[in-house]
């Protein structure tokens, strides 16, 4: 479904001459962002433009076909019954993970719910360790004990399960950057399921009566399971859900608005205007999870629709109007990306399994090193003593 926007909130774009693209791959330049990429309330649109270098539009599509091809991976493991339990597959919603991780520093913080394979990557982790997790292997990113949604890295915070429960937790991240990090933000995502929770607006008041330095991001992919927005909230407009807080909704298929986006969201925030509310409106092409086949809830045509608007083949061809890469070099590059999410598939599932022993079992309920002699069980009888 594509964004409609009143006249009023249309903004002519700041066009670059993208004839004059550099040879160089690292000399700075200017593209454009269409005009109807962004909707503002309480707040002055982002930049209708992005300054990027060809090695960074390359490095963008390398990592959405990266995420793609991670999650296409993921579900045929699924299906082969080598994946156990849930699996929330982001398929169709790379450009967000992507275009914020471009927008922002690997010392800012991010936090999002379940469906985080694709932030996990961007935030350093391997497709081999997000792969060993699934397959609930000993070197996965969580030791094989967290599975699809708990993966964490530095800076990282999940990957959580309890819809909506990130909210506060990232504002608390938030308010501890306050305390010697005045130069970093924090990326509080969570899913349109969300958005209407009552912890979600507490966290909303607490944010602007302390003007945390939060980047609330609703990833509104238009479905809650198998509930549609508009089922299953009264006004769907949700960056306007903040009231006090100013908000921008986004075309979060379009890699480079997001990245302008975010950009422009960070630098306000930093000025020590308080925090901001974004809805990232995008689209998953799967279901729920993987045992959702996604089809009793919306219509093929629906599905096919939005295929249309595909992040990565609509960027794709954007850099290869723009002389960016040729379309062999993207074929080479999705060849290559293919080949080596292949191998690093290969190595997951040649992992090692967990040693089945207690002191497995009880790794890392406390930080390495604190652990106490003992753990109690349900009854003394039960108890654990470390060797």
């Amino acid at each position: 479904m594509a964004m409609q926007y009143p006249a009023s909130r249309r903004f002519m774009a700041h066009v670059s001459n993208i004839e004059a693209i550099p040879t160089e791959d690292d000399k700075p330049f200017t593209v454009p962002i269409p005009d109807d990429s962004f909707e503002t309330y309480q707040l002055d649109p982002p930049p209708y433009s992005v300054e990027t270098t060809k090695r960074q539009l390359k490095q963008v599509y390398q990592d959405m076909t990266t995420i793609r091809r991670l999650e296409l991976t993921a579900d045929k493991l699924y299906k082969e019954r080598k994946v156990r339990g849930f699996c929330h597959l982001s398929t169709g919603q790379e450009a967000v993970a992507v275009g914020i991780e471009h927008a922002i520093t690997p010392d800012d913080k991010l936090i999002t719910a379940y469906r985080a394979h694709g932030f996990t990557l961007m935030r350093g982790g391997t497709v081999r360790s997000i792969l060993g997790e699934l397959l609930g292997r000993r070197d996965g990113i969580g030791h094989g004990k967290g599975g699809s949604v708990h993966m964490y890295r530095k800076n990282f915070f999940g990957g959580n399960g309890i819809v909506g429960a990130n909210v506060p937790l990232g504002a608390g991240i938030a308010f501890a950057q306050q305390y010697g990090e005045t130069q970093k933000v924090t990326v509080n995502l969570y899913g349109d399921g969300a958005a209407n929770q009552g912890q979600v607006h507490e966290t909303y008041n607490l944010a602007k009566l302390w003007e945390l330095p939060v980047l609330f991001g609703c990833e509104n992919n238009k479905y809650g399971m198998g509930t549609s927005v508009e089922r299953a909230s009264a006004m769907t407009e949700y960056y306007k859900h903040g009231y006090y807080i100013p908000g921008l909704r986004i075309n979060a298929m379009d890699v480079l608005a997001v990245m302008s986006a975010v950009r422009y969201g960070k630098q306000y925030i930093l000025s020590g205007r308080g925090p901001l509310l974004y809805e990232f409106q995008t689209y998953r092409f799967a279901g729920h999870s993987v045992s959702d086949p996604g089809t009793a809830y919306r219509t093929k045509e629906e599905v096919q629709a939005e295929r249309a608007n595909d992040p990565i083949i609509n960027y794709r061809e954007k850099l290869i109007d723009w002389g960016v890469f040729t379309e062999d070099e993207a074929k080479a590059m999705d060849k290559d990306v293919r080949a080596f999410v292949d191998r690093e598939a290969q190595e997951a599932e040649n992992m090692p399994a967990p040693e089945t022993s207690l002191d497995v079992l009880f790794e890392d309920t406390y930080v390495r090193g604190s652990e106490p002699p003992q753990r109690r069980g349900r009854t003394v009888d039960e108890s654990y003593y470390r060797g």
